[in-house]
């Protein structure tokens, strides 16, 4: 990366694979840069880093009491001192740290216990992006979706149900929309008329899998991160003991 002129350098490192879940969970992140930044803004670009990324992902659903993300700054890059975070150079450092926080974060749910399929669930139209959070995360937090995934079952009702009971107020089923990957597979709340199953289980087979759901309430929309539920999934955590 380069900033003034000059080359900065970003590394991370993190570990986590299971009982992930928003606020981190079980996980550690490191990430470092020789970036020269003032000290004092340090404490609001992890927390937007880490708003971006390891509070986006979901493995199963379940937590614990044990996480930290550190960023350190060595401050020895040689262009000017960054003293804001809205400068175009902090712009340009924000946006690389949030992009190898993402990679960090979605390294672990491509690590998740017993995981075969990387999902990315995207709901927008939301009124604001809480109730867009509490629809993607209903569907990434749902058993019975993430074994349909694991089982390449297009299975569209797991899903709406899930966006259902999420708890957005007055949510109007005939205007959802939803695609997997590139395949509209549902319009007006119900099946898409031109919607083949063999297009949705051709989706739902891939190792990487993009769900899009739109509410059509307003301009709101996040993406959060999460993985299938196997087999192995169940083995491991039955013969782990802590």
């Amino acid at each position: 990366m380069q900033i003034q002129g000059q080359t900065v350098t970003i590394t991370g490192i993190s570990k986590g694979a299971g009982m992930i879940r928003p606020n981190m969970a079980t996980m550690l992140g490191y990430v470092a840069t020789d970036a020269n930044i003032a000290p004092e803004l340090l404490q609001s670009l992890v927390r937007d880093a880490a708003d971006a990324s390891f509070n986006r992902i979901t493995i199963d659903g379940d937590t614990s009491t044990n996480d930290s993300f550190v960023l350190i700054a060595t401050r020895k890059a040689a262009h000017a001192e960054i003293t804001s975070l809205a400068s175009a150079e902090g712009q340009v450092l924000r946006d690389a740290v949030i992009k190898v926080s993402q990679q960090l974060a979605q390294a672990i749910v491509r690590d998740g216990e017993g995981a075969t399929k990387f999902i990315s669930i995207t709901v927008e139209g939301g009124r604001d992006e809480h109730e867009c959070q509490l629809a993607a995360y209903a569907i990434a937090h749902s058993p019975l979706v993430k074994t349909a995934f694991f089982a390449s079952d297009p299975n569209l009702g797991r899903i709406l149900a899930a966006v259902g009971y999420a708890g957005i107020a007055d949510l109007d089923q005939t205007l959802i929309e939803m695609h997997l990957d590139d395949v509209h597979v549902v319009t007006k709340g119900g099946r898409h008329p031109a919607y083949r199953e063999e297009d949705g289980q051709r989706v739902m087979k891939q190792s990487e899998i993009g769900v899009r759901v739109h509410l059509h309430r307003g301009p709101a929309r996040t993406t959060v991160w999460t993985c299938d539920l196997s087999h192995d999934y169940v083995s491991i955590n039955a013969d782990y003991r802590s």
